[in-house]
This record gives C-alpha cells, structure tokens and sequence, in this order.
C-alpha cells in the first residue's frame, strides 16, 4: 500500500458561499463519490441523521456498521471513511465552524469524540422535523433573510443532536491522554485566544512543556498548536466582519493585534483574502 505524506482534508466547495450544505442522501451518492472510501478529514463539521438502512464505516480507527435509527457527529479533526451503505436514509448536514453557535461550539469542544448514537422514535421524529424544516430553507437561495434563517434552521438541528448526547454523559467514549490535553487546549484557547498567541503561554497555563502540548494536539488534530490559535482568531475575525460594521483596524486590536498590517497579511494568507473581500463576498 502507497503511503501518503498527510491525510487528505476534503474541503467544502467554494459555490457554497454561505459555509452550509444541508441534504438528503442515498446510498447511490454513497458509491458515487469514490474519495469516501479513502481516509480524510474534512475543514468543516458534519451532523448526521440515518432513519434507515445500513452504513458500514470507520472512525479514528473503529469500525460502526450501524442497522438502527441513530445520529453523528463527525469534528474536522476526525479521520474517517466509508465501507458500505444498503438501503438508506440519511439527512447529512456540512457546516463550517463560523456558522455554528458559540455555546453550541464550545459543547461539542467538550464532549468530542463521539460515537453514533441510537436514539428513539420520539426524539427521531423532532429531529427529522429540523432537518426537514433546514433543507427546505437551504432550497430557496433567493428569500432575502436567506442566510440568517439557514443558519438559525441549521443551529437548531445541532442543538437538538448535542443534547441527545449529553442526556447521559457516562455513555461517552473514555479519552486518551493525548485527547485530554488536546481538549484541555482546545477549552484554554476558548478563554485566551485575544491574549495569548504562542503556544508556550498555553503551555505554562495547563503546565506541561510547550514540545507535549504540540505532540497531543498534532496527533489528535494533525495540526501544531500554532495552527489552532491562528485558526480560533480567523474564526472570530470572520463572525465579526460578518455580524458587525467594525473596521478592519477596530476588529485587529480586538483581537489582541495591535500591528495592523500583520493582522491583515496572516488573514489573507490563512483564508486566500483580504478582510475586506471577505466582508464584501458574504454580504453580496
């Protein structure tokens, strides 16, 4: 078998402006897409509802062949593939992490990994309901409040899906070391992200070396911690540009960057666009 240098990360296509995809699949788009066979992660969060039939996958190196009416959820960070798919039904949601609710962020931060997770009729029902209500809004691209009711649709299905996980906590998977340093940073970036830009500040803050935070998260996430903080404050950057009429000065020392120029050059070279053009392509 070739070896690869890296794991492939799938990233959502650039038609879909708006960083959400809502659909529902069948097995045929299943054995269409040849790449879902290979190992990847993806750049986004993914939100699954299967009502019926059979899918056979893999998760960070466990097998679920799943024949039950059950949810998932898949970070960026997970590296999955698919095997198989008979006969089913599944509402899939992509969405990327500027879109999603901050507390609903910083839950599923906390409770990540997850395992698919059977669930009941009652509950199958109002969650099928969410979908359905957020694929129908995703369809009518010309309503003028489009984007907002997409989102709020969409953050909805999300709500309803974590708290089915936390209903009983005990049924979450045991964690590694490495995953719980890794989840450690990921709730210290949360709180520090505006303050602190090196990876030795998080470092002293969960009292470990600065070379065993890096190898957790990078073995967790496949990312450096660098990448992560650099990440947490685009993420922000883009919420604000989006959400607010802040200049792109005001949004800079916001974010604990006082050099301006700088600020602006790693936007633009994290995303592929000055601040300003992102600000301009998401309120067209």
């Amino acid at each position: 078998m070739a070896h690869r240098r890296s794991i492939p990360v799938r990233l959502l296509p650039d038609e879909f402006i708006n960083g959400i995809v809502i659909e529902k699949i069948s097995p045929d788009v299943f054995y269409l897409d040849e790449g879902l066979g290979t190992s990847h992660r993806h750049d986004y969060h993914m939100f699954l509802l299967q009502e019926m039939g059979l899918t056979h996958t893999e998760i960070d190196f466990e097998e679920y062949i799943i024949r039950e009416t059950s949810i998932m959820y898949l970070s960026p960070s997970q590296v999955h593939r698919g095997f198989k798919a008979e006969d089913m039904e599944v509402y899939m949601l992509i969405i990327k992490s500027e879109n999603i609710n901050s507390d609903y962020l910083k839950l599923l931060q906390r409770v990540s990994p997850l395992r698919p997770l059977a669930i009941k009729l009652d509950d199958l029902l109002l969650i099928k309901k969410a979908f359905e209500i957020s694929l129908q809004v995703f369809e009518k691209t010309r309503d003028k409040l489009y984007s907002t009711l997409l989102r709020d649709c969409c953050n909805t299905v999300i709500g309803l899906l974590i708290s089915e996980y936390i209903k009983d906590e005990k049924k979450l998977p045991v964690i590694s070391r490495f995953q719980r340093v890794a989840k450690a940073f990921s709730l210290c970036l949360e709180d520090n992200y505006k303050c602190c830009k090196s990876p030795a500040e998080y470092a002293m803050q969960l009292n470990i070396a600065t070379s065993y935070l890096n190898e957790c998260v990078k073995n967790v996430t496949g990312f450096p911690v660098s990448h992560h903080i650099q990440q947490r404050v685009i993420l922000e950057a883009k919420r604000m540009l989006y959400h607010s009429d802040r200049s792109v000065k005001e949004i800079s020392i916001e974010l604990g960057y006082d050099d301006y120029s700088y600020f602006s050059r790693m936007f633009k070279k994290l995303t592929g666009m000055t601040a300003i053009d992102f600000r301009y392509k998401n309120h067209v």
